[in-house]
């Protein structure tokens, strides 16, 4: 009878001995079956490990002062400005470095070691925010400060991004990879239930500045944790000596390997058009719902919960299956497109659950696969890459969203974006359905229909087709 078809396969980790001995076409392909038994997951089993436990730690309470801070900047933006556009315009600007140099962070990532990186990284982003909250509080506030803040965490975030990501692997080893990784996800989106809410109770009390300042203290934690870490318990990577050609170096190797190629294009339009909320929260917050602070914060809870549940699934997952990734990015547009139409209130907001939950089913299937099949040596170039089209492609889509937010209406901006979403989550899996040499299989189970893409030469070869469990 036919399973469920096998994770992204790819190069073996590179902590591990030797490369796999070449079994032909299928087994190079994305989404070819591999023999091997399943393990069941502990979902918090990476947190028995000290170093990454302290990183996890730390990292709560720096992503609760994140979060809070994202919601106070355009908030307080919008309240200068009254502009859509103008919200925008600060998320391209903290979103740009990594677009313009996020490849060049890759490269120093795999050159240095990564934990002295983030000791830089998270100190100057501790500055940024204390001094927007020393100005803010002062009532001395501009837009253009805002503008220079918000540039400042994205030079930071050019090294920051890869360097955390790619560090996960030498706190817990490739095992446990896949399960750290989606735990860090949701510490992430744990840290969004409580920012927002948090952060809206301080906009309407006391001001938006008090936001600004916790951020800016929270980044303590993290430091603190890096400091406490024994460097002996780590997995130690291969560093990349200094040399001509890295950055080239790297976009070949994503190039020559469709399973980290198109997960990453597809996570790129996602991430361009379809991820802009800032925008389009705020301004169903304040010109749809006709609504404060408080039911953007709301909104953005709501998502939040939708992203733990995703990322605790994940968790629970021991692979990175395409199949997961491709139905997760089509639902995402698909309920974008109806959270866009939804007439009241209450159902664009409890529409934000699902989709906050699908959002980050792609976020981390990607994160995953990418990660686990790319050497450790090309690690950080790869994971900027991966960064770069993510985040990078915001100052992009944020403006332009922002643009067709204040012309059109934020129903016709958010439809567009769910529709670009759809579309590239349609195009990529079939392009990755062509290159993995599978076509699509009807067979029965139980009596039931089972659909399933399997290897051309299997489905030509048995009416019921049989698949093998990764």
């Amino acid at each position: 009878m036919p399973t469920d078809p096998p994770a992204i396969p790819g190069p073996p980790a590179p902590e591990q001995a030797a490369p796999a001995p070449d079994k032909g076409p299928a087994a190079s392909a994305p989404d070819a079956p591999a023999p091997v038994a399943r393990e069941r997951v502990s979902m918090f089993r990476s947190l028995r490990v000290r170093n990454y436990r302290l990183f996890f730690v730390g990292q709560v309470v720096s992503n609760i002062g994140t979060w809070m801070q994202r919601i106070a900047q355009d908030w307080l933006v919008l309240s200068l400005t009254g502009s859509s556009t103008a919200v925008g315009v600060t998320m391209a600007l903290q979103f740009l470095p990594m677009l313009l140099f996020g490849l060049y962070g890759g490269v120093l990532v795999d050159r240095f070691p990564k934990r002295r990186l983030l000791f830089v990284t998270q100190t100057s982003m501790a500055v940024t925010g204390l001094a927007l909250a020393a100005l803010t509080i002062s009532g001395h506030v501009q837009v253009w400060h805002v503008y220079v803040a918000a540039f400042a965490v994205g030079m930071a975030t050019v090294v920051d991004n890869p360097a955390r990501q790619s560090f996960v692997s030498e706190m817990v080893g490739p095992e446990q990879l896949q399960n750290a990784v989606s735990l860090n996800s949701a510490n992430f989106q744990s840290a969004r239930l409580v920012g927002p809410a948090v952060a809206g109770v301080l906009i309407t009390t006391v001001g938006t500045g008090w936001a600004f300042l916790y951020n800016g203290l929270s980044f303590i934690a993290p430091i603190t944790g890096l400091l406490l870490m024994r460097t002996r318990d780590l997995h130690p990577v291969r560093r990349a000596p200094r040399a001509k050609g890295q950055l080239r170096e790297g976009l070949r190797y994503v190039a020559r390997r469709p399973e980290l190629l198109w997960p990453i294009v597809l996570v790129g339009f996602i991430g361009t058009f379809g991820f802009n909320f800032p925008v389009w929260l705020s301004a169903y917050a304040d010109d749809v719902f006709h609504a404060d602070a408080g039911s953007y914060s709301l909104f953005n809870t709501l998502m939040a919960v939708g992203s733990v549940a995703g990322a605790l699934l994940a968790a629970r997952r021991g692979t990175a299956r395409l199949r997961v990734l491709i139905g997760g990015a089509l639902a995402f547009g698909l309920l974008e497109i109806v959270a866009a139409l939804a007439p009241t209130y209450w159902m664009f907001a409890l529409l934000m659950v699902p989709i906050g939950m699908f959002g980050l089913t792609v976020n981390v299937t990607t994160n995953t696969a990418i990660q686990m099949n790319t050497d450790p040596a090309m690690r950080g170039r790869v994971m900027a890459l991966y960064m770069m089209v993510f985040l990078g492609g915001t100052p992009l889509g944020a403006p332009i969203a922002g643009w067709a937010t204040d012309a059109y209406g934020a129903r016709a901006g958010f439809v567009a974006g769910g529709v670009v979403a759809t579309a590239a989550a349609v195009v990529v899996g079939l392009v990755l359905v062509r290159a993995g040499g599978l076509r699509l299989s009807v067979g029965w189970n139980h009596g039931h229909p089972k659909v399933r893409f399997v290897p051309k030469e299997q489905a030509e070869g048995s009416a019921v087709p049989v698949t093998t469990a990764a």
